[in-house]
């Protein structure tokens, strides 16, 4: 039964006498009511959402069993007419069914040796029990959680919320310890928010209950059990608490959206943004997003969207067609904060400030007397005059934070800059129009380290401008105009021709080549805004006391040696060799290690290499076999092993591949990752045969899993070319699963894996991927987003271009002829018998077969020539490993060992390489 309404309102009105019509409600009435109406039968069909809070009511009472309005219907009363057909999107009761499990189920991977603590039942005052109750009863009958008999457990509570409710929550933090973390990347906003610089139109969508649209991974369910008072239960969906869940689902929503993504969607977790430049445009953009909401089986609240305006709050931004600006609710927030009394409320304003620091001029070096309490770590704060007025500065700053414009890449940028003794800052403007001020892109400034306080003023300077040009070369790299550097020293106009340049200078200069830019000398007087970043808190001149410098003849002074008495002792008990020359000293045999450690090992010296050692003992001291044992003694020496870089050729002569005896019996794979998408793709498996050097090269969306690749291969090849004998990969988890090798096990195929940090052993498909990004990076666009449509003419270049190590093309070797390059020469030819087809072949493939054992031995010649043999080590044997590979425990790569001892395993590896057990 339809409810008649009743709209009520208090209205001023005017009084027309010309008028035959009662009333005349004008434009600003019909705005601000905005009722749909059916001018076909001259009825309004719906009112909005502010006429049905404070205008509509019933002109009778409807009986409560006569009409069953639905949340849902309730909750899109003003969705826009464009998309009333697409309601589901928002629907209510969808949201709270039980998703369905996908790929991106959250999967609650443990570290090894690890099982989910068990936690402890916290105790609820007697409105947490109702609450409980409630909750479980509601996410029960929801299906999100169920009983559960897992070993696992959390604790559950409450905490309120700032409108006095209770807000549940799981004591996750022992689970997420041993969680192994997922590392996926979140939006970096300030950029996404770069690309808004020419949308007119903004839509704002929030997803309802968006972590609870994920489910857990099946069989996982049991690690997110809880207990409560009234019993123990586990999640099906994914709750909030659990470590990875952001990544996770912004994962899954990224995969969403992925060709919508920095075009027309701004997508963080659950917070979505549709931007376009018209308004038919955004239409469009606005239905295809909600359309794959539906599809995903994602759910919208009707009732924090907002649908076609020109400006909007996101994510704490204020976003409109003329830049990007503060959220004015955050900015009375900071103007509101009290001064902090704790070290914990002092980082907590430091933390929500630095999220508004692109707006701030000036922002660190303001806060520096506050980052200052910080470091000192007292848990009382101590306030000064300094640290009070750095906080009220900033607050000010907050108040009077202008608009960022939105960077246009059509125009040109200027750059000002300025540096002080104490800080570098920077501004990176435009101008709207020739006639227009400068209006700020964006601010940057830093405090400068200790060792930059010391530069020069002119490589102070200098340092600025590198520091900006590195924070906005995405805008500067490569743009359309020259951009102008704006500075107040005059010397940096003359940087690109001066002919001497100091090692700063020289080593930045190299960088500064990167871009088109002109330097223009403004007097400081002018440049009072850059100025300003550098210099807002001067510190005061601290005198450098002058440090006391020991005299140089006691720095390289002899060493006295306790030796030297021992020396003495045997020169009074023994007579001296008469070889030996009177202005040295001879040591007897038993001191002569003691005399090399001495001069080689000791700190003055610094462990020269053996003819630098040589010259500083025949300086002073004569044996027979000095020059002997001084080299022996240095090649033993672990100090020396350790931290040197060894001289020697590489150890291991070179050992080729087996050559095989036919086509597509042995073959190589690797996977060429991270391409620009095109026509969907972004990832290139490339296979590659070793007898004839033909190539398969197979377009492919992302990385496959291992059951994936194996059923290309047979798509690609096998069916093709019939089953290998062996298959050669790197290390990638594709290759080392057990479903890879088992897979190939049960069709009797070999599978050879590279060894660790050595592609070398797959040299053939790695020297096949760089061919191919050469070929690529010839013939793709500017945007690099069509290098698939050219995939198939480089397998087609790859395999007609003549080999050396065959002498024939990969096409001549595998199919007995060579097809003809484009456009068609030649009259067709008729089609030899099959006994002469495989004669021929044979032939083929003998040639083949002799001119690989050729290039192995040629290849094998040219390596071994820069190579040495290598050492044949004993089972049990203590060897030195590199650790250029290796991740140490130190804290500085450059003062790490190079090589460490450890023991070797009982096992033999192969001829150049030996399986080692390190001690951990």
């Amino acid at each position: 039964m339809a409810a008649e309404l009743l709209h009520k309102e208090r209205i001023q009105f005017y009084i027309l006498p010309t008028s035959h019509t009662p009333v005349i409600l004008g434009l600003p009435w019909l705005r601000l009511h905005n009722p749909q109406i059916s001018w076909r039968e001259g009825q309004v069909v719906k009112w909005s959402t502010h006429c049905q809070q404070n205008c509509l009511s019933l002109v009778k009472p409807i009986p409560v069993c006569s009409v069953s309005l639905s949340p849902a219907r309730e909750s899109i009363l003003d969705l826009p007419e464009e998309y009333a057909d697409l309601t589901e999107a928002y629907s209510k009761e969808q949201a709270n069914t039980l998703p369905p499990h996908r790929k991106y189920d959250r999967a609650i991977d443990l570290l090894p040796g690890h099982s989910p603590p068990k936690g402890r039942i916290f105790p609820l005052s007697q409105p947490e029990s109702e609450a409980m109750k409630d909750y479980i009863n509601e996410e029960l009958q929801k299906g999100f959680i169920r009983p559960s008999t897992s070993p696992a457990s959390s604790g559950f509570f409450f905490v309120k919320k700032k409108d006095g409710g209770l807000r549940p929550c799981i004591d996750y933090r022992g689970l997420n310890e041993m969680t192994v973390k997922f590392r996926y990347p979140l939006p970096l906003v300030p950029s996404a928010l770069e690309q808004l610089r020419t949308a007119q139109y903004y839509t704002k969508l929030d997803l309802r209950c968006a972590y609870n649209l994920i489910r857990i991974r099946e069989g996982d369910e049991w690690k997110t059990a809880f207990s409560t008072t009234t019993g123990h239960y586990e999640y099906l969906v994914m709750p909030f608490g659990l470590v990875n869940s952001p990544s996770v689902f912004q994962s899954f929503i990224n995969e969403v959206f992925r060709d919508m993504l920095n075009i027309s969607v701004i997508v963080y977790i659950d917070d979505i943004l549709i931007y376009s430049n018209t308004l038919p445009e955004h239409i469009q953009h606005v239905r295809a997003v909600l359309h794959r909401l539906i599809k995903s089986q994602l759910y919208t609240k009707a009732e924090k969207c907002e649908f076609h305006t020109t400006s909007t709050t996101f994510l704490g931004y204020i976003i409109s067609p003329g830049g990007v600006a503060m959220d004015e609710k955050k900015v009375n927030a900071v103007l509101k904060w009290p001064e902090p009394t704790t070290l914990k409320e002092l980082q907590r304003f430091l933390g929500f400030a630095n999220f508004y620091r692109r707006f701030i001029r000036n922002f660190s070096t303001v806060v520096a007397p506050l980052t200052s309490m910080v470091k000192r770590g007292t848990h009382r704060l101590q306030w000064s005059e300094p640290t009070h007025n750095a906080f009220q500065t900033l607050k000010q700053r907050f108040s009077n934070a202008p608009i960022l414009c939105h960077p246009d890449p059509s125009l040109p940028f200027i750059v000002k800059v300025d540096a002080s003794n104490t800080g570098i800052g920077a501004i990176l403007s435009q101008r709207p129009d020739p006639t227009a001020k400068l209006h700020p892109c964006a601010f940057y400034s830093r405090k400068l380290n200790s060792a930059e306080r010391n530069y020069s003023v002119g490589d102070r300077e200098l340092l600025t401008m590198k520091a900006a040009f590195e924070e906005w070369r995405h805008w500067l790299e490569g743009a359309t105009h020259p951009f102008t550097v704006l500075t107040d020293h005059k010397n940096l106009e003359y940087l690109r021709t001066a002919k001497r340049l100091n090692p700063h200078q020289a080593r930045w200069s190299l960088f500064f080549t990167r871009f088109d830019f002109s330097v223009t000398y403004r007097p400081g007087s002018k440049n009072t805004k850059a100025d300003a970043l550098s210099r807002q808190f001067e510190e005061e001149d601290i005198p450098i006391d002058p440090e006391p410098i020991l005299p140089f003849h006691v720095v390289v002074a002899p060493i006295q040696w306790d030796i030297m008495t021992l020396l003495q002792q045997y020169r009074e008990r023994n007579e001296t060799p008469v070889a030996c020359p009177v202005d040295r000293i001879f040591v007897p045999e038993h001191l002569r290690d003691q005399v090399i450690s001495q001069v080689h090992c000791h700190p003055s010296s610094g462990h020269p290499g053996i003819t630098a050692t040589i010259n500083q003992l025949e300086n002073r001291f004569w044996w027979e076999s000095l020059h002997k044992d001084t080299a022996n003694y240095i090649q033993q020496c672990n100090n020396c092993i350790i931290n040197k870089s060894s001289k020697q050729s590489p150890a291991g002569l070179l050992q080729p591949l087996p050559i095989p005896q036919r086509p597509w019996s042995h073959i190589a794979i690797d996977f060429i990752t991270d391409l620009p998408n095109s026509q969907s793709h972004t990832t290139i498996l490339t296979i590659i045969d070793r007898f004839s050097k033909a190539c398969r090269l197979i377009p492919l969306p992302k990385l496959p899993t291992a059951l994936q690749t194996a059923e290309h291969l047979c798509n690609w090849v096998f069916r093709l070319y019939g089953l290998p004998e062996d298959i050669v990969s790197d290390r990638g988890p594709q290759f080392t699963s057990q479903l890879w090798s088992a897979f190939f096990k049960a069709l009797n195929v070999n599978v050879s894996l590279t060894s660790g940090y050595h592609p070398q052993a797959n040299g053939q498909v790695e020297r096949l991927n760089q061919e191919l990004n050469r070929f690529l990076r010839t013939y793709c666009n500017q945007n690099q987003d069509d290098w698939a449509r050219y995939l198939l003419w480089a397998e087609y270049a790859q395999n007609s271009l003549l080999k050396p190590s065959t002498g024939l093309t990969p096409f001549k070797c595998v199919l007995g002829f060579q097809p003809p390059m484009f456009p068609w020469s030649g009259d067709p030819t008729d089609v030899p018998a099959v006994n002469d087809w495989m004669a021929r072949s044979e032939e083929v493939w003998n040639r083949a077969h002799v001119h690989l054992q050729h290039a192995v031995r040629r290849q094998k010649e040219q390596a071994d020539h820069r190579r040495r043999p290598g050492p044949n080590y004993q089972p049990g044997q203590w060897v030195w490993l590199s650790t250029r590979d290796l991740r140490l425990r130190l804290p500085c790569r450059k003062l790490s060992p190079s090589p460490l001892l450890v023991p070797e395993t009982r096992e033999r590896g192969g001829p150049v390489h030996r399986p080692l057990n390190p001690s951990p």
